[in-house]
């Protein structure tokens, strides 16, 4: 299926061609009660009216959405027989939009999670709000079930259609904008050195890399063309991490969200920053089935996407935008936390990444995280 994306200045239109060459009777809206304030909701609102069709909104969810969460979604989409789902929000509106359209097919006596995914045609619309996740590009979930992560992946949850609307980043706190931008560069860098990389997903995360080093400072204050390219490096490093999915920097970074509260973004850049100069000094490592040679070339790849000369250039360059940002790290509490959060890296992740981390390797990154040696 190839993903139709639409710019601010045709999306009334096309949307009005949308519905009507699909019949469509019944919407469903997945969003967060901020997008309520949003311009667009009143847009949506209206056209639905004028296209004769029911409009439900869902928005009981909270950031890092539960599993319960996502039922209660399925029960409305199911009782008000929405046959068009929008999710207009950022990362944990799109996982609930697209575990509500994989979920809707299947059994709804049984747990969803123990079923085998079945491929569901429902068209669907995401409007991200943020420059970040990538979401709205790539074919996973993540939810929460008892406490525990749960990564749901299927191609059919991809959206069909996407608007990409620089205004939504405008009213955006100066930190989460930090954050989220920090969560595509670590997409793009992770999608480069994974070992699922292909020329595609290299060259998709090697535009975002530029476009995100070319535009950061234009999208820190707020200029509607750096927002507009900063959609756009998301989108890119969503489309690399479609194809490679994530590694190492994703997996240590989940717990040190639960554990300390830290935005996703941040705690990926975090990892990603003491993952990177460790791999760069122990290539002898690699467990990518092309080779060491192979290896040394993507770190060099990665350093020319960021126009440096060489790879400790690159990783100083790294470095040297987090200091920037003023992204620091959360301070140790007690030494048991350390096994806690060695022992939460997801091995399936780890499978994805390039060099060998064993589990003393682990907990010598996380403590490198939170004590700075």
């Amino acid at each position: 299926m190839e993903q139709i994306v639409w710019k601010p200045d045709v999306f009334a239109a096309e949307l009005k061609k949308t519905l009507k060459e699909r019949n469509v009777t019944s919407i469903m809206l997945v969003c967060g009660n901020s997008f309520r304030r949003q311009e667009l909701y009143g847009q949506l609102r209206n056209l639905a009216k004028q296209q004769g069709c029911s409009l439900t909104e869902f928005s009981d969810f909270e950031p890092n959405p539960d599993y319960q969460s996502v039922v209660k979604g399925v029960q409305a989409l199911q009782k008000n027989q929405c046959d068009f789902l929008i999710a207009a929000g950022g990362g944990s509106a799109m996982d609930v939009a697209k575990c509500m359209k994989l979920f809707s097919n299947m059994n709804h006596g049984q747990n969803y999670l123990e079923q085998e995914i079945v491929e569901q045609d429902l068209p669907f619309l995401a409007v991200p709000t943020t420059a970040g996740t990538g979401s709205e590009a790539t074919r996973f979930a993540v939810i929460y079930y008892q406490g525990e992560k749960q990564s749901v992946s299927h191609p059919s949850c991809i959206p069909e259609y996407v608007l990409l609307d620089a205004g939504f980043l405008d009213t955006l706190p100066l930190y989460q904008k930090k954050v989220t931008m920090l969560d595509a560069f670590c997409h793009a860098i992770e999608s480069f050195w994974s070992v699922n990389s292909t020329d595609e997903s290299k060259a998709y995360a090697g535009k975002a890399i530029k476009l995100l080093l070319e535009y950061k400072d234009r999208y820190l204050e707020n200029d509607r063309y750096g927002n507009e390219q900063m959609l756009l490096a998301a989108n890119m490093a969503g489309k690399a991490i479609n194809i490679t999915q994530t590694t190492a920097g994703h997996a240590m970074a989940y717990k040190l969200t639960s554990l300390y509260g830290l935005p996703h973004g941040h705690a990926a850049a975090l990892c990603v920053s003491v993952i990177w100069p460790f791999m760069a000094a122990h290539p002898e490592k690699c467990t990518d089935p092309r080779g060491l040679i192979y290896l040394l070339d993507v770190f060099a790849e990665i350093a020319k996407a960021m126009d440096c000369d060489t790879v400790e250039a690159s990783i100083c360059r790294f470095h040297e935008m987090l200091k920037e940002l003023e992204i620091t790290a959360p301070v140790i509490r007690e030494e048991q936390e350390l096994n806690i959060l060695k022992q939460s890296v997801n091995p399936v992740r780890l499978k994805n990444h390039p060099v060998l981390l064993d589990e003393e390797t682990l907990e010598g990154l996380y403590r490198q995280i939170l004590t700075g040696c």
